[in-house]
C-alpha cells in the first residue's frame, strides 16, 4: 500500500540531508500521446501513471516522486493539451496550465516520429507565456521522444530540425522510454536545473494520489485498452469500497460510467465478455501494484453527458478551479 499522502504528517530531519540536497517541481507537458506517462513510469522505475495508445489518457494532475539521497523530484504528470470540446476537456487543459505555475522545471516532450503539427505550437505557446509571466525563470528541457519510431533516417533528420526550432533555447535531448541510458541522460539533465532544497514528501512517497485513485486509474486503463471509437473518452470510474476481507483479500467495488445506454452494452459484451476481459485485465495489474490478491467487482451504469456537466465532474473527481 502506498504511504499517507498529506505533506502536513510529514517531518523529516533536513539535518541529516547533505548540504547539497536538491529538491523541485518538474512539470511534464506536450500535446495528447506523446508518451509523456511512459517516460514518467520509466524515470520513477515504477508504474503510478496509466498508459495507453489513446489520445488524452491522462485526466488528472498526478505527482510522481523520485527521492534519493541526495535529491527529491516531484514529477507532475499532465493531460496533453488540446483544444477543448466539453467541460472534462476545458479542466484538462487548465490542469496542465496550473502545473507550469507550480514547476521550477518543465519538460517539453514531443514526438519525434511526427511532424510538428499545430497541438504541439499550441503547447509551446501556452509554454512561452509561462516563461513570460515568470521573466524566464522557467527553465525548459525540450524531449524529442519516441526516436526509435521515425519511418527513416531523413524524415527524422526532418522532425527532428523543426521540433528543436520550436524552443531555440531550450537545453535538449532525444530518448526513449524503454532505454535506460537515454532516461537516466535525461535525469542528469534535470537534476542539473533543480534548486538546492530539502524534501516536500516522505522518502518512501512516489504519488500523491490514494491507493484507491490509482486503482481506479488501472480500471479506466483496462477500459482504455479494451474498447475503440467514442468509448474510451465517454468513461468515468469510481471506486465505491476499497477494503481489506478477513481473509487478506481486498475487496474493490467499481462502477465503470458511461454516457449512453449503447456504451454500455459495448463494455459489458455480448454474454458479458467484454467486462470480463477488462476485469481480468484490470485485477492483474492492481494485483502487481499492490503486491496482494485482491476481488474486482465492476458494475457498469450510464450517467447522461457527464463530461459537459460540471456537477458530475466534481463528483467523480474532476474539480474544475476557478
Amino acid at each position: 500500500m502506498l504511504p499517507p499522502t498529506n505533506p502536513d504528517d510529514f517531518t523529516d530531519d533536513e539535518a541529516s540531508l547533505p548540504e547539497n540536497h536538491r529538491s523541485g517541481y518538474v512539470a511534464v507537458i506536450g500535446r495528447p500521446n506523446v508518451g509523456k506517462s511512459t517516460l514518467i513510469n520509466a524515470i520513477l522505475g515504477e508504474k503510478i501513471a496509466i498508459v495507453s495508445p489513446k489520445p488524452q489518457t491522462t485526466r488528472l494532475r498526478q505527482l510522481g516522486i523520485l527521492t534519493r539521497p541526495d535529491l527529491q523530484i516531484v514529477f507532475i504528470d499532465t493531460p496533453g493539451i488540446h483544444q477543448p470540446r466539453n467541460a472534462l476537456g476545458e479542466f484538462m487543459v487548465e490542469v496542465a496550465v496550473m502545473a507550469l505555475q507550480e514547476a521550477d522545471v518543465v519538460l517539453l516532450v514531443t514526438d519525434a516520429s511526427e511532424p510538428v503539427t499545430e497541438a504541439d505550437k499550441n503547447v509551446v505557446e501556452i509554454l512561452q507565456q509561462a516563461r513570460e509571466d515568470t521573466r524566464n525563470h522557467l527553465k525548459v528541457i525540450h524531449v524529442l521522444n519516441k526516436v526509435d519510431r521515425a519511418p527513416n533516417p531523413e524524415k527524422y533528420q526532418q522532425n527532428f530540425e523543426a521540433q528543436r526550432a520550436l524552443v531555440p533555447d531550450a537545453i535538449w535531448t532525444t530518448t526513449i522510454a524503454t532505454d535506460k541510458t537515454g532516461v537516466e541522460t535525461l535525469l542528469k539533465l534535470i537534476i542539473e536545473q533543480l534548486p538546492l532544497g530539502p524534501r516536500f514528501y516522505p522518502e518512501d512517497q512516489i504519488s500523491d494520489l490514494r491507493t484507491r485513485d490509482i486503482v481506479g486509474e488501472m480500471v479506466r486503463e483496462a477500459v482504455l485498452l479494451h474498447t475503440e471509437e467514442e468509448v474510451p473518452h465517454s468513461v468515468a470510474v469510481e471506486v465505491e469500497e476499497f477494503s481489506e476481507r478477513e481473509n487478506g483479500v481486498v475487496y474493490i467495488n467499481v462502477t465503470i460510467y458511461v454516457e449512453r445506454d449503447s456504451q454500455k452494452g459495448i463494455i459489458i459484451g455480448q454474454k458479458g465478455l467484454m467486462i470480463k476481459k477488462i476485469s481480468t485485465h484490470a485485477r492483474r495489474e492492481i494485483e502487481r501494484f499492490l503486491q496482494t490478491r485482491i476481488y474486482l467487482e465492476p458494475h457498469v451504469k450510464v450517467l447522461k453527458n457527464w463530461r459537459k456537466d460540471e456537477n458530475a465532474l466534481r463528483r467523480l473527481g474532476y474539480r474544475i478551479q476557478r
